[in-house]
């Protein structure tokens, strides 16, 4: 599997695997659109928006993270990450989450944060929000919204605010 930055010719497959990895089945998807979205907006970092490439070179997964706020530091929302139905289990969700990690750390950001199962994301150092003084944008999120402390991490607290795309969900 080889990761990389997103090209414009990856962004109908992109489309296609949100919607296949969302349920989508031949509808539009929330994720699809959101990622969609995304792209126009100023919160968009190309570089953290990446794909993995399976064996036979056709992309089979993708991850976006956005830039957004803990008060008025920036920092990243992760999401959405949707991987291929017949690549699932494999190790493609955890090879791109590690390679958006990586990538946000290099790029100097203090901490990401996304919405998800805590079960799942533990592994990748994810924390409830509310742990490190982070609150989510809705409340009821509990602690399915997660953050994880990158290198520069300095103890930024306050309210999390994504790109604005994700306001109109």
């Amino acid at each position: 599997m080889l990761l990389r930055r997103e090209l414009p010719t990856d962004v109908a497959t992109i489309a296609a695997i949100h919607r296949e990895a969302f349920g989508g089945r031949g509808s539009p998807t929330v994720e699809e659109h959101l990622t969609a979205a995304l792209r126009a907006d100023p919160g968009w970092i190309p570089a953290l928006s990446i794909v993995a490439q399976g064996i036979g070179g056709e992309v089979v997964g993708h991850v976006v993270a956005t830039e957004g706020r803990v008060d008025d530091v920036a920092v990243v929302g992760i999401g959405p990450v949707g991987v291929r139905m017949a690549d699932q289990g494999r190790g493609v969700g955890s090879a791109l989450l590690h390679a958006v990690l990586a990538a946000s750390d290099a790029l100097g950001y203090p901490l990401a944060a996304l919405l998800g199962d805590p079960r799942y994301y533990h592994r990748f150092g994810f924390v409830p929000a509310s742990s490190v003084q982070v609150s989510a944008p809705d409340p009821a999120w509990g602690v399915h919204f997660q953050v994880r402390t990158l290198g520069t991490y300095a103890g930024q607290s306050g309210a999390f605010r994504y790109a604005a795309p994700f306001d109109e969900l």
